[in-house]
């Protein structure tokens, strides 16, 4: 690597094509009162000069003016060859001269908001395409290459460091690779944004044979699932998470832990949109659950489900929290609240308890989850799906017993399934009137899970006669409908699809009881 000399290294020439221009009326003053010409381009030399600074246009050092409705302004070696040529190296220096190239030793541009627009729901693609940058990024990089003649800033919040080393004579060399570092960076995460966005177009393949993902850090932990591991999180660059919701927080930040829940109440309580719900959850998995005429209705038939197991659980709201609710709420232990929203009084209730973190989500509530994915890291490789979408089809489903379930049992099989999709499989939720009564989850065997939901409802003291039961995935067995009809289950809703079916129908039929087949299985690992 050659060295640069510090004459060689000072600034003397800045080009600045920015499309945000926060602080730059601050910046460029004083590059100008610090002797750098400036060269610029059509918006950003128009702003500059109505800020009372004078620069050069680019096209005054190329000779051409901008063409194309401006896509091409800057491509050109009168532009690029100043950037890229070598201080240090003497045929560049005379290579340079010959072609009447002036050196560039300050490039300042940022990129046209592609992001932004191309986020936006429904954007349209010619839109979009019409943000994609093609001059910055070509800047950046040349300049970014050769940082150690040329000093690259693509944030504008770099302004005040970059300008206060400047005046001190001291812009070191790990300064310059610093800030290359980030420029490439961004030119990165650019790239990969419009990646992102042409593989979610109509037609497009959601599942490239390339996949590059950009995430950035967005919110710090202390340590992950234990203290011995350490953890930050991040938001992967133009998607909306749960990382992006407004988050009061009081003696304690969230944690590894409690994002997890959160995001799986998330998903949970959105199930719910249409009607005034609450859910509890513990260790990711629901733990009460309920709707309700008012909300404190819901909260509080949320909880009687399993008071033990909803201590130090995250408590989520499908409506904005109001100060009866609040004080339903009290004193009790509560890790993580989530709602679309908290009045003012029902905020001042909660945020009694210290320790407790508050989210916002209204900002979030909406968001949309057409074509999204997730995915699951495993040993160097990670595993990426599409969401599950919806519960089932309910004009589809199959009733496949002599009995045929009531109304009530058939809008609390869906109320149930609810709650199964979002439980660790093998999962069984048992429901009555609106209400989680038990729920068995991630056991190995689909029996063991039934024994579980049972027994969590009866030490809450419910009646099980009447209610209905939910299954993630078809019973491979009779055995999970003898546990569940001897119990009271009146209905029960699974997939279907077993070899077994048939003997499954059968005791269902010989308790007495319904059996609904929906075609949907909702297994979560």
């Amino acid at each position: 690597m050659a060295s640069v000399g510090l004459m060689e290294a000072q600034i003397r020439r800045a080009l600045v094509s920015v499309w945000d221009k926060r602080n730059l009326a601050f910046f460029a003053k004083g590059l100008a009162q610090l002797g750098v010409e400036i060269i610029s381009t059509g918006g950003t030399a128009k702003f500059l000069r109505e800020n009372g600074i004078e620069c050069r246009e680019v096209s005054q050092i190329t000779g051409f003016p901008e063409l194309f409705e401006g896509r091409v302004k800057t491509l050109h070696p009168k532009i690029h060859g100043g950037i890229l040529f070598k201080r240090g190296n003497e045929e560049h220096r005379r290579q340079a001269a010959g072609a009447a190239i002036e050196p560039i030793d300050l490039v300042v541009v940022n990129l046209y908001p592609f992001e932004q627009i191309a986020g936006k729901e429904g954007a349209r693609l010619e839109d979009a395409v019409e943000m994609i940058d093609i001059g910055g990024p070509a800047m950046v990089r040349a300049a970014a290459k050769n940082f150690e003649s040329v000093l690259v800033v693509v944030d504008p919040n770099d302004y005040e460091e970059v300008l206060g080393r400047m005046r001190e004579g001291s812009i070191s060399l790990e300064m310059r690779r610093r800030l290359a570092l980030k420029a490439f960076a961004r030119t990165s995460s650019y790239d990969a944004a419009i990646c992102r966005f042409l593989s979610t177009i109509e037609g497009s393949d959601l599942y490239p044979d390339f996949l590059e993902m950009r995430f950035e850090k967005a919110y710090p932990l202390r340590y992950g699932e234990n203290p011995a591991q350490k953890a930050a999180a991040y938001r992967l660059l133009g998607r909306t998470s749960i990382l992006d919701s407004k988050i009061h927080a009081g003696s304690k930040s969230m944690s590894y832990n409690n994002f997890l829940d959160a995001d799986t109440a998330f998903s949970l309580i959105r199930e719910f949109k249409d009607e005034i719900a609450c859910a509890i959850l513990k260790h990711n998995n629901p733990c009460g659950a309920a709707v309700g005429k008012t909300l404190v209705e819901a909260y509080e038939r949320a909880y009687a489900g399993d008071p033990l197991s909803a201590y130090g659980g995250v408590v989520a709201f499908s409506r904005k929290v109001d100060a009866e609710t609040a004080k339903a709420i009290g004193t009790k232990f509560i890790e993580v609240a989530l709602a679309p929203g908290y009045d003012e009084d029902a905020l001042e209730i909660l945020k009694q308890k210290e320790s407790r973190r508050l989210l916002d989500v209204s900002n979030i509530w909406d968001m949309s989850v057409e074509r999204a994915v997730n995915f699951r890291y495993i040993t160097g490789g990670m595993l990426y799906q599409g969401r599950n979408p919806g519960i089932y089809d309910k004009n589809a489903i199959k009733v496949v017993t002599k009995r045929q379930p009531t109304a009530r049992e058939l809008e609390d099989c869906y109320f149930a399934t609810k709650i199964v999709k979002h439980t660790m499989s093998n999962a069984i939720s048992i429901a009555k009137n609106f209400q989680l009564i038990g729920n068995g989850s991630g056991q190995m065997s689909r029996v063991d899970s039934c024994t579980i939901a049972v027994d969590k409802a009866r030490r809450n003291g419910f009646d099980l006669n009447g209610s209905v039961a939910a299954s993630d995935a078809f019973f491979p067995f009779r055995d999970a409908v003898d546990v569940l009809a001897k119990a009271g289950v009146s209905c029960i809703v699974q997939p279907g699809g077993s070899v077994r079916d048939e003997d499954s129908i059968k005791a269902a039929d010989e308790y007495g009881i319904s059996m609904i087949f929906t075609g949907r299985r909702h297994f979560k690992h």
